[in-house]
């Protein structure tokens, strides 16, 4: 009792403070630049104007069933503070789902229209009313249509009747991405997905559209080839090295659980390219491989490697998730995966406040010239933890240890006879000019522990360039 009279306090306090933010002009809207697209290259989302979208998405997956109206205006606003510019949720995960008012989504008949009445604010009402909260603070609802499991419940005419429901109600919102599949392999319904997919798309042709796939596969797997998969979604899973579980149905080399990075080629080796993310990768605070309160647990320097590790591999963002938000658990809830904190206690750990530094230092840079470049790394590169990851530009590039050890780089892979050169720091985003290198092959030595907090990012530009000032202390806030 006394923990919701805090919240409530809380909540009150950052409403009254949010309410007066949104009479501000400075709240950075992304859709004012025009819709999504596909970049010309294939590899990144960007707007009509040209302008870049770096997608930091939470999974925030049971937000609608959940949180009434005064959670969700306070959690929407952490999440814009923090740099968050997409949701990803769960808009029907059972038959029948609810949400924390009572109200009913729908039944077997997929009908949902029958849920929703004048006058009645009911579930479809409350997730009207999320949406509208998220685009007031800037940020995309990336609406998983119906949970995988679910799937099997629903044939053509039922998928049919959803996706046209669903599109006619959303699709004159600015900020909605569609999300198909949930958490199941890609043929298993493959037929239903097809069909909800193709009639979201025929009322509703202005919002990109991907597949969330399981754990350790990528959408590119079955439906690459598919007119209405604008950019391609891997789940790199909670599993650690060799941790398989008895899995019989896995897409990867054994002892490889982690190397997340490798999801990205996975997906590359298709044809068309097509954009691609980590939208479900280790969580912040969950038991590794899920399954037992008895294993140790995702710390925030794990969401950090999998972040780096999929942007500089290419992804054009990262998801990042935590146990105890993605299910919004609060005492009374019932826990699921020995989730302990509640989910307002989780906004405040470190992981999820670190990643929107991943994201302002690509936004410093030209966006749609990046590139995965590995050659950059010079000698010898190690093997999972030691991996070390770099990306570049024509006249940048950028270089992720996690472990801390010494390290070669090729600064000749990019344009300029000299090169600045800074250490970040992924923790508080913190910068450190290095200085003036020679236009060669260079040695960089941490003075940190070895593997004890001690990922950096080395950024090399060409000295004729001014992206970051040298003597800039840290990245500046870029959304």
């Amino acid at each position: 009792m006394k923990r919701t009279i805090i919240l409530a306090a809380l909540i009150a306090m950052f409403v009254s403070g949010a309410n007066a933010q949104r009479r501000r002009p400075s709240i950075y809207l992304p859709w004012d630049n025009g819709k999504l697209k596909v970049s010309d290259n294939k590899r990144f989302l960007v707007h009509e104007n040209g302008t870049p979208f770096f997608w930091l998405g939470n999974t925030s997956w049971l937000l609608p069933e959940r949180l009434n109206r005064e959670e969700v205006s306070y959690y929407l606003g952490k999440e814009r503070q923090q740099g968050y510019n997409v949701e990803q949720i769960q808009v029907i995960n059972s038959i029948p789902t609810f949400n924390i008012f009572g109200f009913q989504a729908n039944d077997e008949s997929f009908d949902c229209s029958k849920f929703s009445k004048p006058g009645v604010y009911g579930y479809w009402e409350h997730l009207d009313y999320i949406v509208d909260v998220a685009a007031r603070n800037g940020i995309y609802i990336a609406m998983d249509c119906v949970w995988g499991s679910q799937i099997q419940r629903m044939d053509d005419k039922k998928a049919a009747t959803y996706g046209k429901f669903l599109a006619e109600r959303y699709k004159d919102k600015p900020n909605i991405i569609w999300m198909i599949g949930g958490d199941v392999l890609g043929d298993r319904g493959t037929a239903q997905w097809d069909v909800l997919a193709r009639t979201i798309r025929k009322y509703d042709p202005n919002h990109v559209m991907t597949f969330h796939p399981r754990g350790r596969t990528t959408s590119a797997r079955w439906f690459n080839d598919r007119e209405w998969l604008d950019f391609n979604m891997f789940q790199s899973g909670h599993r650690r090295y060799g941790q398989r579980n008895g899995d019989g149905d896995y897409t990867i080399k054994e002892n490889t659980e982690e190397d997340n990075w490798r999801y990205v080629d996975m997906s590359w080796e298709k044809q068309p390219m097509k954009p691609v993310l980590d939208g479900e990768p280790s969580y912040e605070d969950i038991p590794q491989g899920l399954h037992s309160n008895d294993e140790p647990r995702w710390q925030d320097y794990d969401v950090r490697r999998y972040a780096y590790w999929a942007v500089f591999a290419g992804c054009f963002g990262h998801t990042y998730g935590h146990n105890s938000i993605m299910q919004f658990h609060r005492p009374g809830t019932g826990a699921s995966f020995f989730a302990t904190k509640t989910w307002w206690d989780a906004l405040e750990d470190p992981g999820l406040k670190q990643m929107k530094y991943v994201k302002w230092l690509i936004l410093a840079f030209p966006f749609t010239e990046r590139i995965p470049d590995q050659s950059v790394i010079a000698g010898q590169n190690g093997e999972r933890y030691d991996r070390v990851i770099a990306t570049r530009g024509n006249d940048y590039l950028l270089v992720y240890n996690y472990s801390g050890k010494p390290m070669q780089v090729d600064l000749t892979k990019i344009s300029g006879t000299k090169k600045n050169v800074w250490q970040m720091n992924p923790i508080d985003g913190s910068l450190k000019y290095l200085g003036e290198y020679d236009n060669k092959v260079t040695e960089f030595v941490y003075d940190g522990a070895y593997l004890n907090n001690s990922d950096r990012v080395i950024i090399a530009v060409d000295s004729a360039k001014d992206y970051i000032k040298k003597d800039a202390t840290a990245l500046t806030e870029r959304w």
